[in-house]
């Protein structure tokens, strides 16, 4: 599973004391136990889709801290975080192209959009972008 894999990246993180990647690994492993716990409550397990969203969630909170220091130009923070979004985006699936996300919408019998997105979030959550989805579909 992929917590397991960030579980063993964190574990050499701290042997290799490299800050950064600890500093990251933190972050994303205690929103993957808050998420956990989350799911827990209504009876359900954590798969590694839920995690796939966890890391893009964390990947734009990312971006978004990144640009703020770029205004100040405060670059060592820029750097820093820059390397933190390259560990987490190793952890992300290949997502779905849109040639890839038509042909599986024209597979479809029902092509509403409430049936077409419950498909996606159901079948391949966090291997693509819903906005891209509901992009595609309104194209269709």
């Amino acid at each position: 599973m992929l917590v397991d894999e960030i579980k063993k990246a964190n574990v050499q993180a701290m042997k290799d004391k490299d800050a950064v990647a600890r500093g990251i690994y933190s972050v994303i492993l205690n929103k993957i136990m808050l998420e956990t716990i989350k799911k827990r409550e209504k009876g359900e397990e954590l798969v590694d889709g839920d995690v796939s969203n966890i890391l893009q969630k964390t990947i734009k909170e990312l971006e978004d801290e990144k640009q703020n220091y770029a205004k100040v130009n405060n670059t060592e923070e820029v750097e820093r975080i820059s390397a933190q979004i390259e560990i987490a985006s190793k952890y992300l699936p290949k997502m779905l192209t849109k040639e890839e996300i038509a042909g599986i919408i024209n597979a479809l019998e029902d092509k509403s959009i409430p049936a077409v997105m419950k498909h996606f979030k159901m079948n391949y959550n966090g291997k693509c972008d819903m906005r891209v989805v509901q992009e595609v579909l309104k194209g269709i």
